[in-house]
């Protein structure tokens, strides 16, 4: 049986997670079809947009992302502690920007006074609105049913757009969160549908690239940080540099006639983390299909099914043999 969603995630343990929506039955809705030569390339970019649009409304970061022809691939920090932060009326902007709100938060926001009573019920509302806007459910159900609406407008029809619900996979550490990020930007190269990363369209990896070639990073993503130290800024724990060098490592080991030419993979990210190089070319190319759950080091595991009070531990063996 499936594992329930709140079953799936414990912010104590981590706050990154990768998730996949499908299309329904497989099939070409957001690419080309090549059967019928249909194209709906274009409603990539709704999702990339929405994906980006999104991140500036909920407290969740996007770490990496990736739009295929039938399936969307992203890895999301929740940034909780930064929606307990916000102020009520800032946490209202933010939710009428995606909802209607209530009678009771309009008056809000427009400065009238409120009784006890309707005060009472606003707090409730407010608090229900913050936890929504640190929530990965919502995040995705945003995300999917909008994109949902506007494909089935321009087909003129009705039914579903995305196979059921979104899957989730809890990344426990740095190992995990490499590995993940790397096999999500590497996706359009497996595919066949890009050459290099830098080219790889509706990916988080070449929009990084581009801005990387002016020395920054979008703010529409999740920064990179560099390596842990002692006081953290919030962000990732790499060094944006050692990343895409280990992308573009990873992309042209993948190729057949340049398996053998890159070997062993150096870069100081892959040694810091202790991860073999054959053990992170398996990670990177066959990660959904290694793992089917939460990822991480044997440890962080242990740590996450207890506080979940998960019993079966899924990927025990597979992490314990490949991030041990």
């Amino acid at each position: 049986m499936a594992t329930a969603r709140k079953k799936q995630v414990s912010l104590t343990d981590t706050k990154y997670y990768h998730c996949i929506s499908r299309c329904v039955r497989r099939a070409y809705l957001c690419g080309e079809d090549k059967v019928t030569g249909q194209s709906y390339e274009h409603r990539r970019g709704w999702i990339e947009d929405k994906l980006l649009e999104l991140a500036k409304v909920f407290c969740i970061d996007v770490c990496a992302y990736a739009v295929m022809s039938n399936h969307t691939h992203t890895v999301l920090y929740v940034d909780d502690i930064k929606a307990k932060r916000l102020s009520d009326k800032t946490i209202v902007i933010r939710w009428h920007k995606l909802f209607k709100g209530t009678i009771l938060s309009h008056k809000f926001l427009q400065g009238e006074r409120l009784d006890s009573a309707q005060q009472y019920f606003l707090n409730k509302d407010i608090e229900q609105f913050r936890e929504r806007l640190a929530s990965i459910s919502w995040f995705m159900r945003v995300l999917n049913e909008s994109i949902a609406r506007k494909a089935n407008k321009e087909d003129n029809c009705t039914g579903r757009f995305w196979e059921g619900r979104f899957k989730s996979q809890a990344l426990l550490d740095e190992a995990a969160l490499a590995a993940c990020m790397a096999y999500v930007d590497l996706n359009p190269v497996r595919a066949k549908m890009a050459d290099t990363p830098e080219t790889s369209d509706y990916t988080s990896v070449k929009t990084r690239c581009e801005h990387a070639k002016e020395g920054k990073q979008p703010k529409q993503l999740a920064r990179f940080a560099g390596s842990p130290r002692k006081h953290m800024p919030k962000g990732l724990p790499f060094e944006l540099k050692s990343y895409l060098e280990l992308v573009e490592l990873t992309g042209r080991c993948m190729r057949a006639d340049k398996r053998g030419a890159i070997n062993p993979i150096n870069s100081p990210i892959l040694d810091r983390l202790n991860i073999a190089p054959e053990n992170w070319l398996k990670l990177t190319t066959q990660f959904t299909k290694v793992f089917h759950g939460a990822v991480g080091r044997p440890q962080k595991l242990d740590n996450y099914c207890a506080s979940l009070e998960i019993k079966r531990r899924a990927n025990y063996k597979q992490c314990e043999k490949l991030l041990a």
